[in-house]
């Protein structure tokens, strides 16, 4: 005799209305400044012929996900705030969630690809131009796509199998895995175990090859006799090791555990951090600590 859920109900952030009007503010700003921000490294790329090189095009790839990944939060969230868009039906909540998980998992895969790319620049310059040249790039950033929806295809399936019977609010501004399977009254073990193998496989691989990726720049740097040139080789992935650092801390936080459904609040934290702020962070990282980019400027 149960019922099935057929929206669910967003929280957000609880709290008065002046509390929750700084929040929109906020979001707003920011969201407008990543737009703003990733939009112009990709038309900076665009007319500038000296950034036509793997790295940028990468670059290209990264802001062009950012614009997205942040617009499949932002919006809604200020709805949710708002009051005026607290309601999401199951099926927009699934598309959500795997749009954004896709979305994480490119962005894995770019960075990691990015890391490689800097390996190849810094361990191999004058082999560089023969070994990363635009075929290879293309499909690595293509590969990058693909591989990040298609290991969320399965996630989401699982999810949408999930019964839902009550309670339908979501203590979040989005729908997340997490918020989803602590709603859930049906068994969530298959899904926490493809949550935390997608994981494994998405997140600690792509890790895994930039780690390795910079022992090696790490080491070739170090043999560089002349202060100059380490500082120089240093800076070509400087903003690229900020970047990875930031993302890699808080999506570790996140997915990589065995269960899913603890800290549903402090989840709400790190995920603000992770879709709001990090896609403002990373034009600006690029562009701060990036000679050529601000040459092109």
């Amino acid at each position: 005799n149960g019922t099935s859920v057929k929206e669910f109900i967003l929280l957000g952030f609880p709290g008065t209305w002046q509390f929750r009007v700084s929040f929109v503010v906020v979001f707003a700003l920011i969201y407008t400044l990543t737009v703003i921000g990733n939009a112009s490294i990709i038309v900076l790329v665009w007319r500038s012929s000296n950034l036509h090189t793997p790295m940028y095009f990468f670059l290209c790839n990264l802001s062009f996900l950012e614009i997205w990944y942040t617009t499949g939060v932002v919006p809604k969230a200020i709805g949710v705030m708002l009051g005026t868009s607290q309601t999401i039906s199951f099926s927009v909540c699934i598309l959500q969630l795997f749009f954004l998980l896709s979305l994480g998992s490119t962005e894995c895969f770019l960075l990691s690809v990015m890391a490689y790319d800097r390996y190849l620049a810094i361990c191999y310059p004058l082999r560089y131009n023969s070994l990363m040249n635009s075929v290879l790039s293309v499909r690595l950033a293509l590969s990058s796509w693909l591989g990040g929806f298609l290991a969320i295809s399965l996630l989401a399936f699982l999810t949408s199998r999930l019964t839902f019977c009550g309670p339908d609010v979501i203590n979040h501004f989005l729908c997340d895995i997490d918020s989803c399977l602590a709603l859930s009254c049906s068994d969530t073990w298959p899904v926490e175990l493809a949550t935390f193998l997608v994981s494994i496989i998405v997140v600690v691989a792509s890790c895994v090859v930039t780690l390795v990726s910079y022992m090696y720049i790490i080491s070739s740097i170090l043999r560089i006799q002349s202060a100059h040139g380490r500082k120089k080789a240093f800076s070509t992935c400087s903003a690229h090791l900020s970047v990875v650092t930031i993302w890699y801390g808080s999506t570790m936080f996140l997915y990589v555990k065995p269960s899913a459904q603890k800290s549903l609040d402090v989840n709400k934290i790190v995920n603000t951090f992770n879709t709001v702020v990090t896609p403002l962070l990373n034009p600006f990282i690029y562009t701060l600590r990036n000679k050529e980019v601000k040459l092109a400027l």
